[in-house]
């Protein structure tokens, strides 16, 4: 029988915490910046409205996906590009976050943390393991 160590219950936080920060940021671009407030802002700072969709199924998804413990490699890795145009963005107005418009510490750690789960993969407690586990018994 498999033991779980600290490692696994680091990447377990880890994971958990970044996907209930991605999905509260998609729904506060749903549910407080609305939408067409979301493709708005994309557009005034030039980028395709269209991305914002793409931006907020990303941390929508991402965020269920990486709590569930669903892909976590590939959805960590997947959501680095978001972070660094959020870093881009955000980079003009300063290192702190508290800034006018927020600086680009916050988008800029948040990008490390999300190379770091890759790096870890699913820690404990991951619906991939529990589905692994269960293939390998039913071979077996």
């Amino acid at each position: 029988m498999a033991t779980t160590s600290h490692h696994d219950y680091a990447a377990l936080v880890l994971r958990v915490g970044l996907g209930v920060m991605a999905l509260a940021h998609g729904f506060l671009k749903i549910f407080v910046f609305t939408i067409p407030g979301t493709v708005g802002f994309f557009e005034q700072l030039g980028y395709p409205g269209a991305l914002a969709y793409i931006v907020i199924t990303a941390e929508v998804l991402g965020g269920l996906a990486l709590i569930a413990g669903i892909g976590t490699r590939y959805v960590a890795t997947a959501m680095i590009p978001i972070l660094i145009g959020a870093t881009m963005t955000h980079a003009g107005n300063g290192w702190l976050f508290s800034n006018a418009n927020g600086g680009w510490e916050f988008p800029a750690f948040w990008t490390l943390t999300l190379m770091v789960q890759a790096l870890l993969g699913d820690g404990a407690y991951s619906l991939n393991q529990l589905v692994a586990r269960r293939v390998k018994l039913a071979v077996a």
